[in-house]
């Protein structure tokens, strides 16, 4: 990594402009070129480099819900019951852990109640509980890195 990908992770982690030619204004202000800086952001994500890159939304500033939750899934199970449960629009993303709560996801809906709808549909959809756990506070991190 070199000090114009250090400068773009840590440019893109501030409010992407919301203009016509957002990457154009941003390679602007790092002193490159559009294609440049996206060329490198997806070489960024093709190296594993970042695993993400996309907006986060407020789903509760939006009117939505939001929570994380979790599952305990038979290894045999495991791949079947994640294509299930990442088939639902509002799983924002899907991963294991070891643990014996072994799948973890996100979960955002866009109106009230609906997460608990959802968590009951995917309940019956895998047959296994769905335990819910919602955010009590919110922290925001960002990694910025000296370039």
């Amino acid at each position: 990594m070199d000090d114009l990908d250090r400068q773009i992770i840590n440019r893109l982690q501030k409010n992407l402009p919301v203009c016509t030619r957002p990457f154009e204004q941003v390679a602007q202000e790092l002193g490159t070129t559009e294609d440049k800086l996206i060329s490198r952001i997806q070489a960024l994500l093709d190296d594993g480099t970042l695993t993400r890159f996309g907006p986060l939304f407020n789903a509760a500033e939006l009117g939505g819900e939001l929570s994380l939750c979790a599952m305990s899934i038979p290894e045999q199970a495991f791949d079947s019951v994640a294509d299930i449960v990442g088939d639902f629009p509002q799983v924002a993303h899907n991963y294991a852990r070891n643990h014996t709560l072994n799948m973890w996801f996100v979960l955002a809906t866009s109106y009230p109640g609906e997460l608990e709808k959802t968590l009951e549909s995917i309940e019956i959809k895998t047959g296994y509980t769905v335990y819910n756990f919602p955010k009590k506070k919110e922290f925001f991190i960002g990694l910025y890195l000296n370039a």
